[in-house]
């Protein structure tokens, strides 16, 4: 791991602080995340050392966030009442969101998608809901920790990565052959790696921060980890449906190539990492055109969510990608096609509403961009800052400033 030194004053002035010794010492270990800069949250905590009242805004959400997150948990995919379809309690299992029963059928078969309206009816897997509790609670848990040093924070973080990822009696197993099944007609498909993909690298950083030292964090749990994402990057990489949702032309073939970069480099497989970035440069091409739209995305009928969706999958894999030396950001495709022209095609609805916006939206969230165009303003694109004064926060207030990445914000799924 890479040591950066800290002045003797720099000590002195964080002791008369009232800050823990823990965080004076002479030397800091970057974090070694996948997708945020380990560097840039070692600036950021010695920022709010030194007093930076912007920062201090954003800690005071975040641990706002946290201290939400400190009664609810650990969670685990064997809390479930019933075991089928897959006969062990270990397999994570979700239902299709938005299907639902045939009304013209005694047995509701077949089922049938209804475009972006959810199905309350499928809360009765309670995986899916428990997962994204999961990746919301440790990364914001982690983070909490690593500028606060409260040791309460990592030990809750800790506590839900073993129970979810290493308990022998509670984990999951890695796979995810029967994520959003469809009854009467499926046990599981392929389209439910997007349950882990859209979130899972933000846990990849949260371990990440806590392997610089947490209270609670061990060596082995570290090692422990390493394996189980070993494992789940074989699945996701050899089974049928890792395949097929790798294959996928949309939002969910964006979101399963940018978690197996992620992955690929947590583990240490730093050629499929720049094999999968330079990948990208493909979807790009087929799915942003030239005048910045994504074409599949706004055909939904929540397509404002989908188009940002797919726009905070490329903004994360380019922060995954540049760490292996390819350049997302820069690209562009034979038709002008870039990640900062879908970025820039977004720019109206998300300062005027929905107004400005002139394709189908059932479910429109304002603060749906503001993550997106924080990130695109933060690797360089100026009609982005421009702007960003004028975003509605997102609700908890914004802390992108201790987390310099993307998350949606706008989740169907509601976690708290």
């Amino acid at each position: 791991m890479r040591i950066l030194s800290i002045s003797s004053l720099g000590a002195l002035m964080c002791t008369a602080a009232g800050l823990p010794i823990s965080e004076t010492a002479e030397h800091v270990i970057v974090p070694r995340t996948v997708v945020l800069d380990g560097q840039r949250l070692v600036d950021a905590k010695s920022q709010l050392r030194r007093g930076n009242h912007r920062l201090k805004a954003a800690l005071d959400h975040l641990t706002a966030q946290a201290d939400s997150w400190m009664n609810q948990g650990p969670w685990m995919v064997t809390a479930k009442d019933d075991p089928s379809p897959n006969d062990t309690i270990h397999n994570y299992i979700s239902q299709a969101p938005f299907f639902w029963p045939n009304p013209n059928s005694a047995d509701g078969c077949p089922w049938r998608e209804k475009d972006g309206v959810y199905n309350p009816d499928s809360d009765q897997y309670p995986d899916r809901m428990n997962a994204n509790r999961m990746f919301n609670s440790t990364y914001v848990l982690s983070l909490a920790w690593y500028y606060t040093g409260k040791a309460a924070y990592a030990k809750h973080a800790s506590n839900i990565v073993r129970t979810w990822f290493l308990d022998p009696m509670t984990a999951m197993n890695p796979n995810l052959d029967h994520a959003q099944l469809v009854p009467c007609s499926s046990l599981g498909r392929s389209y439910g790696i997007i349950d882990f993909s859209q979130e899972y690298s933000a846990v990849l950083d949260a371990i990440a921060i806590l392997s610089t030292g947490a209270p609670g964090w061990t060596t082995s749990n570290t090692v422990a980890f390493q394996d189980w994402n070993h494992r789940f990057l074989s699945w996701l990489t050899e089974s049928s449906f890792g395949k097929a949702e790798s294959s996928n032309a949309a939002e969910h073939g964006t979101y399963a190539n940018m978690q197996i970069t992620a992955l690929a480099l947590f583990t240490g497989n730093m050629s499929l990492a720049a094999a999968t970035s330079e990948f990208a440069k493909k979807l790009i091409n087929s799915q942003i055109i030239a005048n910045g739209s994504q074409p599949k995305e706004i055909s939904h009928t929540r397509s404002f969510h989908y188009a940002n969706l797919n726009l905070g999958a490329y903004l994360r894999w380019a922060l995954v990608a540049k760490k292996v030396g390819v350049d997302l950001i820069a690209y562009k495709g034979p038709q002008g096609q870039s990640i900062f022209e879908a970025a820039n095609f977004l720019i109206p609805a998300a300062v005027g509403g929905q107004s400005e916006w002139s394709y189908e939206e059932l479910d429109f969230k304002p603060y749906a961009s503001t993550d997106n165009l924080d990130a695109a303003a933060d690797v360089g694109f100026y009609q982005a800052k421009k702007v960003l004064g004028k975003l509605p926060p997102p609700p908890g207030g914004n802390i992108f400033s201790l987390r310099p990445a993307p998350q949606q914000l706008d989740s169907i799924i509601k976690i708290q």
